[in-house]
């Protein structure tokens, strides 16, 4: 699993289409009108102050250094990308020596990367590890030099970042992650024999901490990319007797199932379905609902009734609980997803994870409305349904947000039309990373996909997305009528 330097604001705000903070997961909105309300009228107060505040060129006259950070943070948070770099490079000519130009210079090459301009942000994260090599944001640099060249399809040259983090910054913040990193970058550039020995690497740099449990998660999930099913069944019973702690980046019913997966492939039927049967099912156990799926074709007749026990008992579950899982703006949903043939069940286990059926909701990334949109999405979506010159308060109308919304999905389940958890995870964690992301799980299989998500929000994110939508499909049929 990549993971990213400043990695709260970057799992945030890498989706194209719209911003998800964990924080927001199950999430009821006591004050989320106040906090929009707060949000949008910083962002025209800095507007306004802006316009008054450039010469006759255009130019950003000269301000304090705390102001043009307080302003370039502001249009940050609001996906304002060129209006806080304008901010930042003020800074950087106004202030040549100030101690804030490194943090400044993070901030544009940061706003580069989140709206994946990756070759415009790679060379300004060099400049930051060349040039500041003794402080945070030059470390900082090097790790997002690492993940721009990723995102660029230079997967050997990313990795050699990583390495060259671990060797020039045994101390650095991102450390453990940089480790992990390069892991999952070797097998990006299809070098798993190397990535394996940054396993035992690893496992020895950080032996009885989480992180070397991690390796041996990534070890796990190389080895069930590449068929290699008795050392993945190994490794997932070596993890098995460890703790999983919150640092830890799986959980005992992944790795069972990863392990009853590989026993499945290897052709061990009957210890196939003993270890399927071993992943609790419930009604938000993503991996207990596809272990559930796969007994339902495996167990024999003495094995049937466990299975359509363990359904039935979910299934009661969900009928005292409908009242959870509400079908609001029914006809917008059925109108704007049989237009693009969608199922609009997924639609609405969507909306429950993004903003709770709130028209109002506002992240702290600049997402707004029933699904969580950003201005970059509406305009990029907006026209092909029929919406033009959007302004960030017509993302709080629910038909708005609705028919944006399945515009974006309709174009990720013609990216991933074989499976709805890389449709889930591209809305997330963004539709480039869920390429990679596919391509390194090898498999067609939701929970090795899965598995592989190198974003753990995302990951939380699609298995909470699929429980709501395995709750919509058992409640409703396809026309939103209850059962």
């Amino acid at each position: 699993m990549i993971r990213n330097t400043l990695a709260a604001i970057l799992v945030s705000l890498s989706a194209v289409a719209h911003i998800s903070a964990e924080t927001k997961t199950n999430r009821v909105f006591p004050n989320r009108i106040l906090m929009q309300s707060t949000s949008e009228a910083a962002l025209a107060s800095v507007r306004r102050s802006d316009a008054s505040a450039r010469d006759s060129s255009g130019t950003i006259t000269k301000l304090t250094p705390e102001e043009h950070l307080r302003r370039a943070n502001i249009y940050l948070a609001n996906r304002a990308f060129p209006e806080a770099r304008s901010h930042w490079q003020a800074l950087i000519n106004y202030y040549p020596q100030d101690t804030r130009v490194p943090e400044a210079l993070l901030g544009i090459g940061r706003s580069y990367f989140l709206a994946k301009d990756y070759e415009l942000g790679y060379p300004i994260f060099n400049r930051l590890a060349q040039d500041y090599p003794a402080t945070k944001e030059g470390r900082e640099g090097l790790n997002f030099s690492a993940a721009s060249l990723l995102r660029m399809g230079r997967f050997s040259e990313s990795a050699a970042r990583y390495a060259e983090y671990c060797d020039r910054y045994p101390n650095g913040e991102r450390i453990d992650t940089a480790h992990l990193n390069v892991i999952d970058t070797l097998r990006e550039a299809d070098k798993p024999g190397d990535a394996l020995l940054w396993v035992k690497r690893t496992r020895q740099r950080f032996s009885g901490s989480p992180t070397e449990t991690n390796a041996i998660f990534a070890a796990l999930r190389l080895y069930v990319a590449v068929g290699r099913w008795n050392e993945a069944i190994y490794a997932a019973d070596e993890l098995l007797r460890r703790s999983f702690s919150k640092a830890v980046l799986t959980s005992p019913s992944e790795v069972t199932y990863l392990r009853a997966f590989a026993l499945e492939q290897s052709g061990r039927k009957i210890e196939a379905v003993n270890g399927y049967l071993a992943v609790p099912d419930g009604i938000e156990s993503y991996y207990g609902w596809l272990a559930t799926q796969h007994l339902s074709n495996l167990a024999d007749a003495s094995r049937k009734q466990l299975v359509t026990a363990r359904e039935e008992k979910v299934n009661a579950v969900i009928a005292n609980v409908a009242e959870l899982y509400p079908v609001p703006f029914r006809q917008s949903i059925i109108r704007a997803a049989k237009d693009r043939k969608l199922d609009p069940r997924f639609i609405l286990a969507l909306i429950r994870q993004e903003s709770v059926f709130k028209p109002y909701a506002k992240s702290p990334a600049g997402a707004r409305g029933l699904l969580q949109l950003t201005m970059d999405a509406a305009q990029k979506y907006g026209p092909g349904a029929g919406l033009t010159n959007l302004q960030e308060n017509q993302l709080y109308q629910p038909d708005t947000s609705i028919i944006l919304g399945a515009e974006y999905l309709e174009s990720l389940t013609q990216m991933f039309p074989q499976l709805l958890e890389p449709v889930a995870a591209s809305y997330n964690g963004g539709e480039d990373n869920v390429a990679r992301w596919l391509k390194r799980a090898g498999r067609n299989d939701p929970g090795v996909f899965t598995s592989e998500i190198g974003f753990e929000e995302t990951k939380g994110y699609v298995q909470k997305v699929m429980s709501n939508y395995r709750v919509y499909r058992q409640l409703y049929t396809s026309d939103l009528i209850r059962r």
